[in-house]
């Protein structure tokens, strides 16, 4: 089901023994585009602290209750890394962030989640039902080891949704509008669509551009550049909402751009 990161934002976070808090912002990898964590506000329980809460931890969230349900506890939250997410996340926050709740790298492999699609496929024991206990945690620890040793100086390149609302879309013959708003898949939390507001030139009118589509993101004046033309963002089929947004139409608006649907894609779940 794709969401709206503006609508996810407020949802409560409920761990396994109570409401850790909730959603704040969301950080998605402008590399891969997907989300990777979730910035919670856990309000007065633990004085207002802002803490990561990985995908990895994550289930689907439940529209009707405006919830998120996380297999990770309140006390695993109280004793977790500090991370400023006023500023941007390094990897070695997320090696050390990870490395606390006993999570891989998603960054190694070739899937979306490291060797898969789903982040919940990463939680330990997963996919490892076979090993003992002992051999799991040695077999982590020499991971984590030579994970911290091979990506000490990347660039995770995280950003905030938020910091991005607002940004200029820029197609290749001029300015067509700003990011509005992002839509995401919550099985692989893919972000399959910026939702652009072209209101400065047709009055109401919000279309959706997939990131596949964009040539760069400029960080510095605040622009998106993507490698279309203001004509055929213009006739773009317009949209509504995430309720009105099915198959049917997502394969008109692809068709409409000559592009072929990510549904195609992507492997099997």
């Amino acid at each position: 089901m794709l969401r709206s990161t503006k609508d996810l934002q407020d949802y409560s976070i409920d761990a396994i023994d109570g409401t850790i808090g909730k959603v704040s912002d969301l950080y998605f990898d402008d590399d891969a585009w997907v989300v990777r964590y979730l910035v919670v506000d856990t309000g007065s329980w633990l004085s207002s602290r802002r803490v990561l809460v990985s995908l990895i931890s994550v289930g689907t969230p439940d529209g009707a209750l405006k919830s998120i349900p996380v297999v990770i506890s309140k006390e695993q939250v109280r004793h977790s890394p500090d991370i400023d997410t006023d500023k941007p996340v390094s990897r070695q926050h997320e090696i050390h962030y990870l490395g606390y709740y006993g999570y891989p790298p998603y960054w190694d492999g070739i899937g979306m989640w490291g060797g898969g699609l789903e982040p919940f496929a990463m939680q330990p024991g997963y996919l490892m039902d076979n090993l003992n206990s002992s051999e799991r945690l040695a077999e982590q620890e020499a991971y984590a080891q030579a994970e911290r040793a091979r990506h000490r100086n990347d660039d995770p390149h995280l950003r905030s949704c938020k910091a991005v609302s607002g940004y200029h879309i820029k197609a290749k013959d001029g300015e067509i509008g700003h990011v509005e708003d992002f839509l995401i898949d919550d099985r692989t939390w893919a972000l399959r669509y910026i939702v652009v507001n072209t209101s400065n030139w047709w009055l109401g009118h919000k279309v959706l551009i997939a990131p596949q589509w964009i040539k760069a993101v400029h960080w510095s004046d605040e622009s998106v550049l993507v490698d279309l033309n203001r004509a055929t963002i213009q006739d773009a089929p317009a949209f509504e909402s995430t309720a009105a947004l099915n198959r049917a139409h997502e394969i008109g608006l692809y068709h409409h751009y000559g592009r072929t649907g990510y549904w195609a894609r992507d492997p099997a779940p």
